[in-house]
């Protein structure tokens, strides 16, 4: 088989999570042991940084990646889902694993996998664990799939563990309520393993209070060890913190701010255990994560004229944050090309969204995506307005056909979306 070849049979025989939803999801550990141990655990020849939680973990372990390549550190990174191309998903110091070995990692474990029968994200797990085995890295920065406790990613023994937040996502598979979620995430905190947690309060906190307790792992809350302070000028984002201070960083969103003193305090863990990197590191990191890792679709800028940007902000937490941040952003007439999958809470999403825009109702190509008509109607009961196209194309195209001097036009609702236009 070819590249082509080998990534259908992966996306068929192993329906993704992205293109499926819950279909895809194979709840329990007990296959993913047998495949890692059947693969000899090859996670064990280097050191790991585990990152969960609801939003943010993306572009947090994108950070970590960056500065850790900053200070001269060999990174493996991998991070799902990918927006373009499969390979994005494992990353090297930010280059992405051959097809070539996309292609022999499947022919040479075929016979496995067909017996296994493992999820596809289980078998990327595994092939990723392999690939950073087989590059030598020194560390590897790993996202969390989904949850945390049953997730593919938890048979490794961090020296790290980040988790970002707890907002309401996946609730069909991690429970209904912030408590039943937060359990699921804090799943990956680890005995005697540090963990750093990015945001919670009340009885969110208090489940990781205990689990951290459990687990005799020392507990660190950024917002309470690491309050930031960001400021915009001149269209940059700058970061200060009692770690650093006035750091320029490329992510730009105001929800970076909350992503940036995670980061920080999960650095100064890092220091603890004997890693060396230097304040240089961390500004270089934060200045150049874009460049070092390949990161896409947070808050970006695709043209000045028309001003078009995206962001892949797809639940309840992360559209109030980039709702914020069109608020922010100056402009004349706000023009949103806007689609959802049908497994979100879509009601929750639209009552946030702000009502003086002109909406371009439109779908992904994907099973998941809310048909483009349906997502005009049920807009139109928050008081959203615009007209229905069929294609994320046709959408874009005719706003920026309606786009004048001093507009803004939004690509989001979902990763699909975004996707497409990228």
């Amino acid at each position: 088989m070819n590249y082509k070849e080998t990534t259908e049979y992966l996306f068929v025989k192993l329906p993704e999570f992205q293109k499926v939803g819950k279909d895809a999801y194979k709840p329990g550990m007990e296959n993913m042991v047998a495949f890692d141990k059947k693969m000899n655990s090859c996670h064990r020849h280097y050191k790991t940084i585990h990152v969960a939680g609801t939003n943010g973990k993306g572009s947090t372990s994108h950070l970590l990646a960056a500065i850790l390549q900053s200070a001269g550190y060999k990174v493996g990174l991998y991070t799902s889902p990918h927006l373009i191309d499969y390979r994005e998903r494992v990353r090297v110091n930010g280059e992405m694993m051959s097809e070539e070995y996309v292609v022999d990692f499947v022919e040479k474990y075929r016979s496995m996998i067909e017996d296994l029968r493992p999820s596809f994200f289980e078998i990327t797990t595994v092939m990723a664990f392999e690939y950073f085995a087989q590059q030598k890295v020194d560390i590897a920065v790993i996202e969390v799939g989904l949850g945390g406790r049953l997730d593919s990613t938890n048979v490794i023994s961090p020296i790290l563990s980040v988790i970002t937040n707890i907002s309401h996502d996946h609730i069909n598979l991690l429970g209904n309520t912030l408590e039943k979620i937060a359990v699921e995430k804090a799943g990956i905190i680890k005995r005697q393993t540090p963990v750093v947690i990015g945001r919670a309060k009340g009885k969110v906190k208090d489940v990781f209070l205990k689990k951290a307790l459990e687990q005799k792992a020392p507990i660190y809350f950024a917002n309470e060890n690491n309050p930031v302070r960001m400021a915009n000028k001149e269209e940059e984002l700058y970061i200060s913190s009692n770690y650093c201070k006035h750091l320029r960083s490329e992510l730009r969103g105001v929800y970076q701010k909350e992503n940036s003193q995670t980061v920080l305090c999960a650095v100064e863990q890092l220091k603890k255990q004997g890693l060396r990197i230097s304040e240089e590191n961390v500004r270089n990191g934060f200045a150049s994560v874009i460049e070092l890792t390949g990161l896409q679709g947070r808050w970006q800028t695709l043209s000045e004229n028309p001003r078009v940007i995206c962001d892949t902000g797809h639940n309840e937490d992360g559209i109030r944050f980039v709702v914020k941040q069109l608020q922010d952003t100056p402009k004349k007439v706000l023009r949103i090309v806007f689609g959802m999958v049908k497994d979100k809470d879509i009601s929750k999403v639209l009552s946030l969204m702000p009502k003086n825009a002109v909406y371009y109702f439109t779908q992904a190509q994907s099973s998941r995506a809310l048909k483009a008509e349906e997502m005009k109607a049920k807009a139109f009961e928050f008081g959203l307005l615009g007209n229905a196209y069929s294609t994320v194309t046709q959408a874009l195209e005719q706003a920026k056909k309606d786009y004048e001097q001093g507009d803004l036009i939004f690509v989001g609702g979902s990763n699909f979306i975004v996707c497409e236009v990228l």
